[in-house]
């Protein structure tokens, strides 16, 4: 079964969903806002998320643009809106799949069925090699991270970033590239850049202030390499 995060701010629709999926043995989490919804992927792993479009605080077009510039869990839009040109729109703006209110749980189940089965299908590597960076391991089809033995909890884009520059130890990555190859956008604000960098610092016990893996060189880009050992 499948974790969910429910972001609906009309609650009779939220508490419906959450009773139906969770009675149909998925484990589920809801917000009632874009923001709420970004802090949630940016802590929790989903296996799916389910986006109204109809939010309090942002258009649901505007949080799905936000969302896929952290993570790459499967969209799945359920709204009340049906204009073709909205859904095609949506689409190629990285939702998954979309749903037109009123639906079944059924009809919502088997949607979300087949979304997780392109998502696991498109997810399976092969045996790869590690990269290696003095005591971080990254490898990248296996999509898993270790420091010093001890297994990283990386959010998806936390772990494109940290494999990026992991390809490309001691080479200083230009911000710019860092948006096209990691977000796969031509432009972005840095900031987007910055708060996952404080959040991968974080999780590799170091900060900006005193960095022992990643370096940003002010006006240039980022590099990752290895901690200079200290002799006694």
């Amino acid at each position: 079964m499948a974790s969910v995060l429910v972001v609906e701010d009309d609650q009779f629709v939220r508490s419906a969903l959450i009773r139906q999926l969770t009675e149909a043995s998925h484990t589920v989490r809801s917000v009632g806002t874009a923001l709420e919804a970004l802090r949630e992927v940016a802590h929790f792993r989903f296996d799916v998320v389910i986006l109204d479009l109809g939010l309090p605080d942002l258009d649901g077009s505007e949080a799905l643009k936000m969302l896929r510039g952290i993570t790459d869990v499967p969209v799945i839009i359920a709204t009340a809106r049906d204009d073709e040109a909205e859904i095609v729109r949506l689409l190629h703006a990285g939702a998954d799949d979309y749903l037109v209110k009123p639906f079944s749980v059924d009809h919502l189940s088997a949607r979300m069925a087949a979304v997780l089965r392109r998502s696991r299908a498109a997810g399976e590597p092969p045996p790869s090699r590690a990269l290696r960076v003095g005591g971080l391991t990254v490898d990248p089809l296996r999509r898993q991270a270790e420091l010093d033995g001890t297994p990283l909890d990386l959010t998806r884009r936390e772990f494109d970033l940290l494999a990026f520059l992991a390809g490309r130890p001691g080479v200083v990555v230009p911000r710019k590239e860092l948006l096209a190859e990691v977000w796969q956008q031509s432009y972005g604000d840095d900031q987007t850049i910055d708060v996952h960098l404080s959040w991968l610092r974080r999780k590799l016990g170091e900060t900006a202030a005193r960095p022992r893996y990643l370096h940003t060189l002010r006006g240039v880009g980022v590099k990752l390499e290895p901690p200079v050992e200290t002799r006694p």
